[in-house]
């Protein structure tokens, strides 16, 4: 997640970069205007920093980068409005840029920031020609200089790009990650479905089986399903013999659907009181390693169950991304006092008592996570 002292910080080099630029003013709305916002956005997508990448606007250059407020520009826009700029144009693969907009005051005036997430889909370009912006063109930045609209990159930076795209700028766990979304080119291993290797790349392999110290607990979301038989695993993650990563995993509803545990978070409802929580819940955010890899065994995994998942999130927090996260955190503590009214539109199951378990042990947890999932719906609506 963006935040502003990491804007400010920019602001104070007083000079641009790499992968963030300054703006006086928004962009016009004329041709003129949409032709250089979607460069900019190209270019900064295509950043050779391999970071998230702004467009800080409200910062004039000319003044001693000195903000302007930019809350009444013309031609000013939110995310909604940049999404669907980008929607219609037509990019490579049908690939776009994940881009949103970010509102910042600082010294009583409004900037505003147009953040470009940065992933592995380089080189983003377009296949139709948008006014000057040239088809199969590869644009990129180089220090605080966009490339030329009339010209395509360097030849080294346009292989830069494409060898991002196929993981080979990357330590070895993030090309794990990226070799995870190939999910139909892993094979079964010699001793079946519960070891996997990376087709192109055998080195790559991933093991799973049951739980070492022999885990039988309870987790709530466990009750989501119809067999709510708690089957614990370790998921191992190795490159040649070298583990890398290891991970939790459980099999749900008699073993038709697998899933890596699910992150783990906390609200605390009185703002003053950071160091307790008063209730925690548990989520997915996409994009992250946690969720590629539920994608993964969804979609590799012959037994995986629709309805499984489903219910599973029912009660298991699935986020657009961390930013999302944070501000519907904030949105939480300020509607919880409406909890009740939630609870009279939800199904609740039967969830047992178990000798080893206080008494309604669950239950709370099981509500707050329906509720949970109802206020995220509502936060997306407003």
């Amino acid at each position: 997640m963006v935040e502003l002292e990491e804007i400010l910080e920019l602001i104070n080099l007083r000079q641009e970069g790499g992968h963030w630029d300054f703006k006086k003013e928004w962009y016009k709305s004329d041709k003129k205007g949409k032709q250089d916002l979607l460069h900019d956005i190209i270019c900064m997508s295509n950043n050779l920093d391999s970071r998230d990448a702004f467009i800080i606007i409200g910062v004039n250059e000319e003044d001693n980068y000195n903000v302007r407020d930019v809350s009444q520009d013309d031609g000013r826009k939110n995310t909604q409005n940049i999404v669907d700029f980008l929607k219609d144009k037509k990019f490579a693969g049908g690939l776009r840029p994940t881009v949103y907009v970010k509102r910042y005051q600082i010294l009583g005036k409004t900037i505003d920031v147009i953040v470009i997430l940065n992933d592995n889909n380089t080189p983003y370009y377009l296949t139709d020609n948008f006014q000057g912006i040239r088809a199969n063109y590869i644009y990129t930045r180089i220090q605080d200089t966009n490339t030329p609209i009339d010209r395509s990159a360097d030849l080294d930076k346009v292989e830069y790009l494409w060898k991002k795209r196929f993981g080979l700028t990357q330590t070895v766990l993030e090309r794990f990650e990226i070799y995870l979304e190939d999910y139909e080119n892993w094979n079964d291993g010699p001793y079946g479905e519960m070891q996997k290797y990376y087709k192109y790349f055998p080195e790559f392999t991933i093991e799973y089986k049951s739980a070492r110290d022999e885990r039988d607990g309870y987790e709530y979301y466990l009750f989501s399903q119809t067999d709510s038989r708690p089957h614990w695993y370790d998921i191992k993650f190795k490159y040649h013999q070298t583990l890398l990563k290891e991970l939790g995993g459980v099999s749900l509803d008699g073993g038709r659907y697998f899933t890596p545990c699910p992150e783990i978070d906390g609200i605390t409802l009185d703002k003053n009181n950071s160091f307790c929580w008063d209730f925690s819940y548990r989520y997915f955010t996409k994009g992250t390693f946690f969720y590629k890899l539920n994608q993964f065994f969804f979609y590799q995994e012959s037994f995986s169950d629709e309805f499984s998942r489903q219910e599973f999130f029912e009660v298991v927090l699935l986020f657009e991304s961390e930013e999302e996260r944070m501000e519907f955190k904030e949105f939480v503590r300020n509607s919880w006092y409406k909890r009740k009214e939630y609870l009279k539109n939800v199904h609740m199951p039967n969830i047992p008592d178990f000798p080893q378990y206080k008494e309604g042990a669950f239950v709370e947890e099981y509500e707050n996570a329906l509720v949970l999932n109802k206020m995220l719906e509502e936060f997306r609506n407003n």
